[in-house]
C-alpha cells in the first residue's frame, strides 16, 4: 500500500492546489478504488489516511462525483467517517442516500440530519436498520406520508409509544398506513384496538387474512366488541319517563339547584339530563350530546347559565357515563374555565344552542 500511496501523492497535493473539476474527480475515483480494494485489511490509520485524502478532494467537486462516490463506499463498514459525515449530511439527497440508508453514523449526525433536512433525507433515514426510539420520534413528526408508511414497515425500528400513537392516529384515513401499523408486533393492545376500530372494512379483512393464527382470534374478538359497542351506543335512549317525573315536579314546585345536585350524586342520570334540559330550556336529546362529549365546556355552560356554582357543575361532571376515571387534574382545569366564565356569556351561549335547535339544527 505504501508504494501505491506514495505514487499518488505529487499528482494529489497537485490536484488539490491546482486541478479542475474533471481532474479532481478523476483522482477522487482512483484514491476511492485504492481504498476499496484493501479497506478489509486496512487498520485505523490507514483509513484515517482515506479520511484526510478524500476528504480534502470532496471541498469543490461535482456532485456527480460525489454521488458515486456515496454509493460505492456506503456498502463499507469501515469507510473513512469524516467523509461518512460530510456526505450524510450534504443537503442533494443523491448524495447523502446511501450514505443515511446503509452508512455506519453516530446518533447526533443522524438525529441532526432528521431535525433539519427534506423529506428525501427523511425517507432515506426511515429504512435503517435499528432505528432507536429517539431518532423514530422525530422521522414521525416530521416526516410526510411516506416517511409514515416506510417507518410503520420497517420493524427493525424501535418505536416509542408515542409515535406509535401518532402513527395510529394518521392512519385513520390512510388504509394502507393503517394495514402497516397493524402488522407490527410491538403494537400495545389499546392502540390495535383502536386502529382496529377506526380501520375500514378492508383493512379490517387484511390484516385478519395476513395475521397469524393466534392474533385473528384476538382481532375477531375485538371487532365483535366494537360491532356489540357500535349497534348499543346507536340504540336510541329514552328520557320518557325522567321527564315526566322531572315536569310533574316542576309543576307542583319549581325545580332548584339543589334537586339537579340531588339527582347527579344519586347517580341517576337521566333526571339530572331531564333536569338540566327543563331548566335551560334545551331539548333533552341535545343536553345529552352535549354531556357525553370529549370537553366539560358544555356542562360548564349549562351550570353557569343557570347561575348555579361550582360543586353543582362538579356534581354534574362526575355523574356523566365513564366519568370515574376523571383525574383531579382536569377537574381543577375544569374548575379553572367554570371560575372564568360569565353568567351572561353562558346564557348567550345556550340561547345560541335554543335558536340553533329551533331552526332545526
Amino acid at each position: 500500500m505504501a508504494a501505491a500511496a506514495a505514487s499518488l501523492i505529487p499528482e494529489l497535493e497537485e490536484v488539490v492546489q491546482h486541478g479542475s473539476p474533471e481532474r479532481r474527480a478523476e483522482t477522487l475515483r482512483r484514491v476511492t478504488t485504492l481504498f476499496l480494494n484493501g479497506a478489509e485489511q486496512f487498520a485505523s490509520e490507514h483509513v484515517a489516511l482515506f479520511d484526510d485524502v478524500i476528504g480534502c478532494l470532496i471541498e469543490e467537486i461535482e456532485v456527480q462525483a460525489l454521488a458515486e462516490l456515496a454509493r460505492r463506499i456506503a456498502p463499507v463498514v469501515n469507510a473513512p467517517q469524516g467523509v461518512v459525515r460530510t456526505l450524510a449530511r450534504n443537503d442533494d439527497i443523491a448524495v447523502a442516500g446511501p450514505l443515511l440508508e446503509l452508512a455506519r453514523l453516530d446518533d447526533p449526525d443522524l438525529k441532526y440530519v432528521a431535525e433539519t433536512k427534506s423529506q428525501a433525507h427523511l425517507l432515506a433515514l426511515s429504512t435503517r436498520l435499528g432505528i432507536n426510539e429517539a431518532l423514530a420520534d422525530i422521522l414521525v413528526a416530521r416526516g410526510d406520508r411516506d416517511v409514515a408508511h416506510s417507518i410503520a414497515k420497517n420493524h427493525q425500528a424501535r418505536l416509542s409509544d408515542a409515535a406509535l400513537t401518532a402513527l395510529v392516529s394518521r392512519a385513520s384515513n390512510d388504509g394502507i398506513l393503517a394495514e402497516r401499523v397493524g402488522l407490527r408486533t410491538d403494537i400495545p393492545p389499546r392502540l390495535f384496538r383502536q386502529l382496529l376500530t377506526q380501520a375500514t372494512e378492508v383493512v379490517q379483512n387484511r390484516l385478519l387474512a395476513r395475521a397469524k393464527p393466534e392474533t385473528q382470534a384476538e382481532i375477531r374478538r375485538i371487532l365483535a366488541k366494537v360491532s356489540h359497542e357500535v349497534a348499543t351506543k346507536a340504540a336510541p335512549r329514552s328520557f320518557g319517563a325522567a321527564m315526566q317525573a322531572v315536569h310533574a315536579l316542576h309543576v307542583e314546585r319549581k325545580l332548584t339547584e339543589a334537586d339537579v345536585v340531588e339527582y347527579a350524586r344519586a347517580g341517576k342520570y337521566d333526571e339530572t339530563i331531564a333536569a338540566l334540559a327543563t331548566i335551560c330550556s334545551v331539548p333533552v336529546e341535545v343536553v345529552d350530546r352535549l354531556m357525553n362529549g370529549d370537553r366539560y365546556d358544555p356542562v360548564l355552560i349549562l351550570a353557569r347559565s343557570a347561575d348555579y356554582g361550582w360543586e353543582t357543575a362538579r356534581a354534574i361532571i362526575t355523574a356523566r357515563p365513564g366519568a370515574k376515571g376523571t383525574s383531579t387534574q382536569a377537574i381543577e382545569a375544569a374548575r379553572e374555565n367554570f371560575d372564568r366564565l360569565t353568567t351572561a356569556t353562558a346564557q348567550r351561549v345556550v340561547r345560541f344552542w335554543q335558536v340553533r335547535q329551533g331552526a332545526g339544527e
